[in-house]
């Protein structure tokens, strides 16, 4: 199993807790996206190591990972120079892999022809591509949509990802445009399966085991399965193989567990207290549908506007 990148949550506090609790679990994360921007190769190539550029790679610095859930840094823009600067500095870092992210949904982004605003551009997607792959060091793999506006979108761009050595290609089988609302196109993601000749990895809707192993059945070549709000909904989701007898007896133990080392870890990390509550709320809004307590009991937690009654309305759900 492998974790999806959502920004703002699976960063690297979030990886650390889970590994910390399920050591072993997720085999790989592909991290919230670096972004690329205008200056960015005078910022790489300064090697005084500067505050700027360790703020910027703070998620990816292998320092910072250790006792993480490895990654694959991922990386969101189409400015070839940047592109490459980014990737084989990250490659001297230690990472053998890079990701691209040609899935963004969010509409800043795609109005800008970046994440999944580029897919109805396939000779964009394809200059990209011809520009970088040859002076790339580390190996490339993407992330994308069936397409922004259309399904008919990953048709036209399956013949330029096969031209390119990829090293995989996850697909999320909604449009750009559902943002993450409606349900996965199984159907073409059906289509377009037999059309990829690298490694497709499946993302989308995962929430249970049943998810996955239908996905397993139904897709027997699908070379891996990608979990991203899965996981918050359900944090055990990666060790429930029917075989953990730990798993079998105390499920719920292990949640709370969890949950609370987050939390911790939230309120020993923020900078200020407005900060942790606000980070605090964000995972609340997808964790809580792991504990047995009711919209409404959660929904009371996120009105709260101070950090201390929040804490303590947490504690008496995971005590």
């Amino acid at each position: 199993m492998i974790l999806a990148p959502m920004q703002g949550l699976t960063e690297l506090l979030f990886r650390r807790v889970y590994e910390e609790c399920f050591p072993g679990a997720i085999k790989l994360a592909i991290t919230p996206f670096l972004s690329l921007t205008h200056n960015l190769h005078n910022l790489l190539n300064d090697k005084s190591q500067s505050a700027t550029l360790r703020h910027y790679l703070r998620d990816v610095l292998p320092e910072a990972n250790n006792g993480s859930i490895p990654i694959t840094p991922q990386i969101l823009g189409k400015e070839p120079e940047e592109f490459i600067a980014l990737a084989n500095r990250l490659y001297d870092m230690g990472y053998s892999e890079v990701n691209w992210n040609i899935g963004c949904p969010m509409r800043n982004i795609t109005g800008k022809h970046r994440g999944s605003g580029i897919l109805p551009y396939p000779e964009e997607v394809r200059a990209v591509l011809d520009a970088v792959m040859p002076e790339l060091k580390p190996k490339l793999s993407i992330k994308m949509r069936i397409g922004l506006r259309h399904k008919e979108e990953i048709f036209q761009l399956v013949p330029v990802l096969n031209d390119y050595p990829l090293a995989s290609v996850t697909i999320h089988p909604r449009l750009g445009r559902q943002q993450y609302t409606g349900v996965p196109d199984m159907e073409t993601f059906g289509e377009v399966l037999p059309l990829i000749k690298h490694p497709v990895i499946y993302n989308g809707d995962i929430k249970t085991m049943a998810d996955i192993q239908q996905i397993k059945e139904k897709y027997p070549t699908v070379a891996d399965i990608m979990v991203g709000r899965g996981i918050l909904y359900n944090p055990t989701l990666a060790i429930e193989s029917g075989k953990c007898e730990v798993l079998k007896n105390g499920k719920e133990h292990l949640t709370k567990h969890f949950i609370g080392r987050l939390m911790d870890e939230i309120r020993r990390t923020a900078l200020t207290e407005e900060s942790a509550l606000r980070k605090t709320k964000e995972y609340w809004c997808l964790l809580w549908r792991a504990l047995p307590i009711s919209e409404a009991e959660a929904r009371k937690v996120l009105r709260e506007q101070e950090l201390t009654a929040v804490d303590k309305m947490i504690c008496t759900f995971i005590q």
